[in-house]
């Protein structure tokens, strides 16, 4: 990949900084501006961030299934249907938020009366018909569900928990969003004055007005170093190859050759979250290793279907988002939900190589998964919850033990490959194969390496996919041949949102090899 090119604002852009015009819409402390861009601007083609219009915000609600920890199995049917209602009432309104602008700008109070206000009263049904899913069960429901009713408006380049403003990427890739006008991605990614200039970035950028924008990509030759040779975080998966290990480590490896989806078996369900539900992500997936994974399979259709694993004991579902280069493409799925109706274009690209494999534990041995285990590491929606679950590593071939980027696209040199690496929580609570909010069953190890509360070591699976991406130009603040993972259409294309799935299928033989080349220390 070649480097991006750079230019200084043009004159012109600068004046339309300059004309612009704030407004405080009532109820969600949203704040648009409104940027007007020369006709050279507007007419910079379909591939390229639109600079013109109202600087379009998102909406950010409350995540009300990580609320829910625990929920009676003769409720979870019901719950899981209101769950994914719930998501798509936020689609919904994110569509007409972005259908209104002018009447917005023209009415302070539009999008309280219009959206917000509508939005509040049909999640309030919905709480009310999770309540009763309860009641009908004997049971009682959390406390506090009226208080998740409420959404409010986010400003583009911004997030709720603190946000990833600050930096995660170890260079100090701090973005400067000033009420979504000029944010300039980082003054000093890694110590250099990197002036993408994300000021001109009218809307919310992207080839469906949705994202990304130039501040979320980095020039990675100008990020500061941040993977450190001795790392050993609970997060560290394939990042921690000089993790210190006891005296009693599985220190192992097991790979397995799934394929990279080179057969298109894409969906945009979600089993494992919105089971019963189509359209259940909202965003397209790509699935290698079990062939029948969709919103209404289930534990014995998935021991019955076929695999694209080399080892034919793995029946295991591995999935995660499709990634796209908005170059203008209209896909086999630009008219269809989850795809180009909710903001998810261009053309999607199929990973080079997809490596999976299970590592062991820097302090201890490893039991095997049961079957049917469900995991998801990170947050499909972390630009709006927060980073507490956030787990997304960007890097490039040549520079992923020296840098990894949670909340910036890389750019890559030239002859250097996008990597998206994972690694999962590697602690299992021993009883269940999955939980309400489809996290508590699991966890990450400790700082030492260690399973807390009980919790046993279980093999880590890690996956490291890579992508040869034409590489984005950014100039004037728009980015030409922007990439971005698919997403919920409210999320603006964030990498911080990224995340990856799985269900274990492993038959008991094959399950008993992982676990004993893990313990072993062999490489299998």
């Amino acid at each position: 990949m070649g480097r991006n090119t750079r230019k200084r604002r043009s004159s012109l852009a600068t004046k339309a900084i300059a004309a612009s015009a704030a407004l405080a819409l009532g109820g969600g402390g949203l704040i648009w501006a409104n940027f007007y861009a020369s006709a050279h601007e507007e007419n910079s083609g379909q591939n390229r961030t639109k600079a013109a219009g109202a600087q379009m915000a998102t909406i950010s609600c409350p995540d009300v299934g990580q609320k829910l920890t625990d929920v009676p199995g003769g409720a979870k049917a019901n719950v899981d249907k209101e769950l994914a209602n719930l998501d798509k009432q936020i689609t919904e309104a994110y569509a007409r938020l972005a259908a209104t602008r002018r009447a917005q700008q023209n009415d302070a109070n539009f999008a309280q009366n219009a959206i917000f206000g509508p939005l509040k009263e049909k999640r309030s049904a919905a709480l009310e018909r999770i309540r009763i899913d309860f009641k009908r069960v004997g049971a009682t429901a959390p406390d506090g569900l009226d208080a998740l009713a409420p959404c409010t408006g986010t400003p583009a380049g911004q997030t709720n928990a603190g946000g990833n403003g600050g930096g995660q990427n170890g260079g100090q890739n701090g973005d400067q969003n000033q009420n979504g006008g000029q944010g300039q991605n980082g003054g000093q990614a890694g110590g250099g004055q990197d002036q993408n200039g994300g000021g001109q970035q009218g809307g919310n950028g992207g080839q469906a007005g949705n994202g990304p924008v130039a501040a979320d990509f980095v020039d990675i030759t100008k990020v500061r170093p941040n993977v450190s040779k001795k790392a050993n975080t609970r997060k560290a998966g394939r990042f921690g190859k000089g993790r210190n290990s006891t005296k009693g480590a599985s220190t192992g490896t097991f790979s397995v050759n799934c394929g990279v989806n080179q057969n298109k078996n894409y969906n945009t369900d979600n089993v494992i979250v919105a089971p019963g539900v189509t359209n259940g992500a909202h965003h397209t997936h790509d699935y290698v290793g079990n062939q029948d994974v969709n919103a209404f399979s289930n534990n014995d259709t998935f021991a019955a279907a076929g695999t694209s694993c080399d080892k034919k004991g793995d029946k295991s579902s591995y999935y995660w988002p499709v990634m796209r280069v908005q170059d203008g493409t209209q896909e086999f799925d630009q008219n269809n939900d989850g795809g180009g109706k909710e903001g998810n274009v261009g053309k999607i690209l199929t990973a080079k190589q997809a490596e999976i494999k299970y590592v062991g534990s820097p302090t201890s041995k490893v039991v095997g998964m049961p079957k049917f285990l469900r995991i998801i590491t990170g947050d499909a929606k972390a630009f709006t919850n927060g980073t507490a679950n956030a787990n997304a590593h960007f890097s490039c071939t040549g520079f992923e033990d020296k840098v990894q980027l949670t909340d910036k696209y890389p750019i890559c040199p030239k002859g250097s490959d996008v990597v998206r690496s994972f690694a999962f929580q590697s602690c299992w609570d021993g009883q269940n194969t999955d939980s309400a909010n489809h996290r508590s069953h699991v966890a990450f190890a400790d700082a030492n390496g260690n399973c807390a509360g009980g919790f046993k070591a279980i093999p880590q699976l890690t996956m490291r996919l890579v992508y040869s991406v034409p590489t984005p130009v950014i100039a004037n603040g728009q980015v030409k041949n922007a990439y971005a993972v698919d997403g919920f259409p409210e999320q603006l294309h964030k990498p911080i949102n990224d995340h990856d799935d799985f269900i274990s299928v492993m038959d008991q033989n094959l399950m008993n090899q992982v676990v004993s080349c893990v313990n072993t220390g062999r490489k299998c």
